[in-house]
């Protein structure tokens, strides 16, 4: 019979199904044990319920009660040797019960949320992506979902993190990273990543992202207010907490700089470990300083150490402690990781690190627990780690210099102090600036940099970045006669000297900075389109277009992100 044909292929998908024919007589019905409904064949519809024709209209839904239970019906139409009518039942009277229906809350119910919510497949894609966190990443939902993560954010699978949570199954704890940006400027947001498991399988993993600007606001007018009352001067006078410097000493007119403080200082007031990448010279303590002073533990110790200055035997007890009998002349120690307390452990130049000892600091730094040489006692970690390298991590993990995995647990976020031969203004504004420092420091009064001088010293690529550029001022005060006319080249030591000089003619030096370092020959309205040129060149390449740009990995990347540029 057709008719019971028809209701047989529907009936799995709903709690009833009644078949009518033209003239709404039941030709044949059936209904799940959880729906006891008397019915008889051959009966008009009007028999069950108050009959209205203009309701059974293809796609219809309407609510009906029978038999005191709260049913809705929608209504499917059927042409086979006549036109069949096929009411489909739904029990709505404990429609909670139902996991269809409890989907449909759960969907709305995240939608709804003030907290972001992603979510991704077995495969990288993102599969889930509500309102709140289009708001927090200035992102279209139509734009995000479908796509693989790293094709959404550009970026390298290699460094995925709901890939690193999917195949670990262990889960990524309140992180404060920007992924995406708009107009030029990084959205920043807090997230934390879980897999979801089945059957002892991970199939999805899912991040949740808050929405903190307001605290965020709030507690940086607080840190800031007492910053101003316990510290009215910006002296260089060491502070109770171990450092010596604060944002107000970070001196500097590019805009890159000035973007960066704010991205530090934004970083600053959350608990998250951070990564300090940036050349030898350009701060990178300076700024981990003034990060911890600017966050809500700055009355708690600073503690710092040059991981490249200490072996690694020693090294190791440094960091976590020892107990008497470890080894020969072991005693009870504490590490630097128990004397930060709930402050700031500063790991200098964590890129000397031994692979051995990366192993155990990134046990550590997952854990939050760290048992000293020698002990099988172990003491909660408290403090927030800020680590430094002054080489690309990409690049080390590539070379086997450091691992993976110790990647993901400093870099809980990261920020990247460009060189300072890619910020013209700041070697202007060094000069004078450390020109008025050491004439006031030695009281002697000095003639000013000759124009020649002044030019070599803008075209000179400073490898040692501002601690070079601070030796050099120094050093030309140093050998200044207060009768010389002007500070000119001879003035210069002789270390620097044919260094600086050489290829020193305008001609001959444009020429050499075009070749070496092309994209400063470009104006700056131009760069974008300069740099977008060779990305596109290159396949979007980053360490081919870096080296054709004549700049470092770092320094492409800030640009990119200072553009908004985005991989198609």
């Amino acid at each position: 019979m057709i008719a019971e044909s028809i209701g047989s292929i529907l009936k799995s998908y709903v709690d009833g199904v009644i078949v009518l024919n033209e003239t709404f007589h039941i030709l044949w019905y059936d209904f799940k044990p959880t729906l006891p409904l008397e019915i008889i064949e051959g009966i008009h519809i009007s028999v069950l319920f108050p009959f209205d024709q203009e309701k059974l209209v293809e796609n219809t839904r309407f609510p009906i009660e029978l038999n005191q239970r709260k049913l809705m019906v929608e209504v499917k139409k059927f042409t086979a040797d006549t036109n069949y009518v096929v009411l489909c039942i739904e029990d709505m009277t404990n429609i909670m019960e139902k996991p269809s229906t409890r989907l449909y809350c759960l969907e709305k119910i995240i939608e709804s949320l003030d907290e972001g919510v992603m979510m991704s497949d077995h495969d990288g894609r993102i599969v889930l992506y509500n309102h709140a966190q289009e708001k927090l990443e200035g992102l279209d939902h139509r734009d995000i979902i479908g796509k693989h993560l790293w094709a959404a954010y550009n970026y390298n699978p290699q460094y995925s993190e709901h890939r690193h949570t999917f195949n670990t199954g262990k889960p990524i704890f309140s992180r404060y990273r920007a992924h995406s940006t708009v107009n030029g400027i990084p959205r920043y947001v807090n997230y934390s990543t879980f897999p979801i498991q089945k059957d002892g399988e991970t199939i999805a993993v899912f991040s949740i992202s808050t929405n903190e600007s307001h605290l965020k606001n709030r507690l940086h007018q607080a840190i800031e207010l007492k910053r101003q009352i316990a510290q009215p001067d910006s002296s260089n006078q060491p502070l109770k907490n171990g450092t010596s410097f604060t944002f107000e000493n970070i001196k500097g007119k590019s805009l890159a700089l000035k973007n960066l403080i704010q991205e530090a200082q934004n970083i600053a007031i959350h608990n998250t470990d951070v990564l300090i990448v940036g050349e030898t010279g350009t701060g990178k303590e300076l700024f981990a300083q003034s990060m911890h002073n600017h966050s809500p533990r700055s009355d708690s110790p600073f503690v710092a150490v040059n991981c490249a200055a200490i072996p690694e035997t020693l090294l190791e007890s440094t960091l976590f402690g020892t107990v008497k009998g470890a080894f020969t002349g072991a005693s009870n120690q504490i590490g630097l990781f128990e004397y930060a307390k709930n402050g700031t452990l500063f790991l200098d130049e964590i890129n000397s690190m031994p692979m051995t000892l990366q192993s155990k600091l990134m046990r550590v730094l997952q854990e939050r627990l760290v048992r000293r040489v020698g002990s099988n006692d172990v003491t909660p970690v408290e403090c927030t780690v800020i680590s430094a390298s002054n080489e690309d991590p990409v690049k080390l993990i590539e070379e086997g210099k450091m691992r993976l995995d110790l990647f993901y647990r400093i870099a809980h976020t990261s920020i990247f102090i460009p060189p300072l031969r890619e910020r013209t203004e700041d070697i202007l504004f060094f000069i004078d600036h450390f020109i008025e420092k050491y004439q006031q420091k030695f009281n002697k009064s000095v003639p000013d940099l000759s124009a020649a001088l002044r030019t070599m010293l803008l075209q000179y690529q400073w490898p040692g970045n501002t601690r070079e550029l601070e030796h050099l001022i120094e050093n030309l005060i140093i050998q200044t006669n207060e009768l010389d006319i002007e500070i000119n080249s001879e003035h210069l030591p002789a270390y620097l000297r044919n260094k600086i000089v050489l290829n020193s003619s305008l001609k001959g030096q444009k020429q050499k900075e075009i070749i070496k370092n092309p994209l400063k020959s470009i104006f700056t309205n131009s760069q974008e389109h300069y740099i977008q040129k060779v990305l596109e060149e290159t396949n979007w390449n980053i360490s081919k277009a870096a080296k054709q740009l004549g700049i470092t990995r770092q320094s492409l990347q800030y640009h990119i992100k200072k553009h908004g540029l985005v991989k198609p």
